[in-house]
């Protein structure tokens, strides 16, 4: 494994990198709203769902898909943005792919515009010859590590549990990351309704402290 590829992929996926992800909740705040999370065991639940049956499973596969290119980007960024259930989640995936562009097309010199966050991220992968299968174990575990960061936030999750959770998470993420390498796009779908909901109430939330 090459050291500066490792180094890159975790430079891209550290909370350092300015796209902003702590701002979002990704419906968490409206699920903590609701009671439907009230602690560190209901959060892993919630998580685990995203990984295997939802969001997070959706989008390492439309990462695969941009690295491949076996369809034009426009195509896989069409369907992407098509997976979003709601105006927020849309604005998660648009304003981070849009940062994330920005950064790595300056500082890379990479050829990369108008993408969503995991088109984006894919595209740049591909870009710069990182292996596939890390990329998407480390997006996921990125994905996971911001949202229990947000989690600590909203309940009574404290920092022992929270990184109990994304330990128990990691293997989790490994096993959608070989799942979903094929890139191939009919091998997508998203079935977390709960999650969408939650995404979908936080639009009209009075009291909140995260963008989405």
């Amino acid at each position: 494994m090459r050291t500066d590829a490792v180094l890159t992929l975790t430079q891209w996926l550290s909370p350092a990198f300015p796209v902003g992800a702590f701002t979002y909740s990704h419906g968490l705040e409206a699920a903590f709203e609701a009671g439907w999370i009230k602690t560190s065991a209901d959060l892993e639940t919630w998580l685990t769902d995203l990984l295997t049956l939802g969001s997070a499973h959706a989008d390492a596969h439309f990462v695969a898909a941009a690295y491949h290119a076996r369809v034009p980007l426009a195509e896989v960024d069409r369907a992407a943005r098509a997976f979003a259930p709601c105006r927020e989640r849309l604005l998660e995936a648009e304003a981070q792919g849009r940062a994330f562009c920005d950064v790595v097309g300056h500082v890379w010199d990479a050829d990369l515009a108008g993408l969503t966050y995991p088109v984006a991220l894919g595209r740049a992968v591909a870009i710069e010859g990182l292996p596939l299968e890390l990329s998407l174990t480390l997006y996921l575990q990125a994905f996971v590590s911001n949202l229990v960061s947000a989690a600590q936030r909203l309940g009574p999750i404290g920092q022992t549990e929270a990184q109990r959770v994304i330990r128990t998470l990691s293997p989790i993420c490994e096993e959608t990351a070989r799942e979903a390498a094929d890139g191939e796009l009919t091998h997508i779908a998203s079935s977390s309704f709960l999650s969408d909901i939650a995404a979908m109430k936080h639009e009209t939330q009075r009291s909140r402290i995260f963008r989405t």
